[in-house]
């Protein structure tokens, strides 16, 4: 599965050692050299994991800090990447999900981002909107059923095209079937956002069973997408 990581130092003996290990575990890595030019990539991109040199890097600490303010990476696996000035605590305090200490080693590198791998993963997955054309019935308040066309769909939402109005009431009862298979999904929702006949549907409950097949689907086309020839 090819994630993507974002590497922010200007060390270059951190950052050859960082590529050489993250290109071990099939993960790609975009450097930025400063702070600032870090945070301007984050504002519109998305990445699986930010590495932030906190300690050595003007700026770096406050990078960290920012990350989870940002809607496309607030839920990034973030590595923070010290040197004496600041504590694994204060850096875990600061949003880091793991902590290297300087003087890193390829060992140490290595394990940490092996243990750090499937949490990359499942915010991949987490991530991963699928475009798919599928009827979907949502129960809401006392009327009947209304039918929407879901156009995107993730394991925490879709995605939806309405022809009626959207009432502003949760979502009691949403039913579909996953596309190519005949497994049925039925879930308690709210209505994210409404834009013009679209509208964004939050998932709030769904059974075990039906959330393992989902994230199984999910999954499945996460790996068919990344493997299509380009």
């Amino acid at each position: 599965m090819n994630l993507e990581s974002l590497l922010v130092s200007r060390d270059s003996d951190v950052v050859h050692l960082l590529q050489a290990t993250l290109e071990k575990l099939s993960i790609g890595v975009e450097v930025s050299a400063a702070a600032r030019s870090g945070g301007e990539v984050l504002s519109g991109s998305k990445f699986d994991a930010v590495i932030v040199d906190c300690d050595d890097l003007q700026g770096g600490a406050e990078v960290l800090r920012n990350l989870r303010k940002t809607p496309s990476n607030k839920t990034s696996v973030s590595f923070a990447i010290l040197n004496g000035k600041t504590t694994t605590q204060q850096a875990f305090e600061m949003g880091a999900n793991f902590v290297l200490q300087k003087p890193l080693t390829p060992s140490s590198a290595l394990r940490c981002f092996n243990a750090a791998l499937g949490f990359m993963e499942r915010e991949r997955r987490r991530y991963f909107r699928c475009p798919v054309d599928l009827p979907v019935l949502l129960h809401m308040g006392s009327a009947g059923p209304l039918k929407a066309k879901a156009t995107n769909l993730s394991e925490g939402g879709m995605a939806i095209h309405i022809e009626s109005a959207v009432p502003k009431q949760p979502i009691s009862k949403l039913n579909f079937a996953l596309p190519g298979t005949k497994v049925a999904i039925e879930a308690k929702g709210e209505i994210a956002w409404v834009d013009k006949g679209r509208a964004g549907v939050r998932f709030q409950e769904i059974p075990d069973s039906s959330r393992q097949q989902l994230e199984n689907w999910i999954l499945h086309q996460l790996e068919n997408s990344l493997h299509k020839p380009k």
